[in-house]
């Protein structure tokens, strides 16, 4: 069952670090920041405040929930932010974060899953807690990829597809202004 556990963890890590932070990075960079505010009504967010709303939420279950740092979130103020936090600025912080969280998971011992942990007023497992932040990771950064896509009008470029196999590019970008 360790394996497993390990396994676990480390898949989760990769997809944290390794598939869905750059994605974020690369759509991100490809936008300006009134784009990165930009919203299509009221009830919508942002990509700007997905951002925020991700820092706060991986920090506040994985960091502060498994890993026993101090939560400060304020998770009303991530969707209320209406002023232009610059692009660097807001990746910088969701990189922080994430690093964070990966820190937290690469130290955190594997026969701790099943431990119940109090988050966000729920007493979920390590397990759970984990696989919510992952899937909740992925359901926004598919949000982000979208907008990403229709400000843009281009194919992202995530994989290289010629080999018949799909191989990450990850190329670098150059800025919007």
């Amino acid at each position: 069952m360790r394996a497993i556990g390990s396994a676990f963890l480390k898949e989760s890590r990769s997809l944290l670090t390794g598939d869905y932070l750059p994605k974020i990075e690369r759509c991100v960079t490809l936008l300006t920041d009134d784009q990165i505010w930009w919203r299509a009504n009221a009830a919508s967010n942002s990509i700007g405040n997905l951002l925020l709303h991700l820092s706060g939420n991986v920090r506040q279950w994985i960091v502060v929930g498994l890993g026993g740092a101090v939560d400060m979130r304020d998770r009303d103020a991530e969707f209320g932010q209406r002023d232009v936090i610059l692009r660097d600025e807001l990746l910088a912080r969701l990189r922080e974060t994430v690093n964070e969280a990966d820190q937290t998971l690469a130290n955190f011992n594997d026969e701790r899953l099943l431990e119940q942990f109090g988050i966000q007023g729920l007493e979920v497992t390590a397990l759970g807690a984990i696989i919510h932040v992952v899937e909740h990771f992925a359901m926004h950064t598919g949000q982000i990829i979208l907008l990403a896509k229709m400000f843009t009008k281009a194919d992202l470029a995530f994989y290289d597809f010629e080999s018949g196999a799909p191989l990450l590019t990850w190329p670098k970008v150059e800025s919007a202004k």
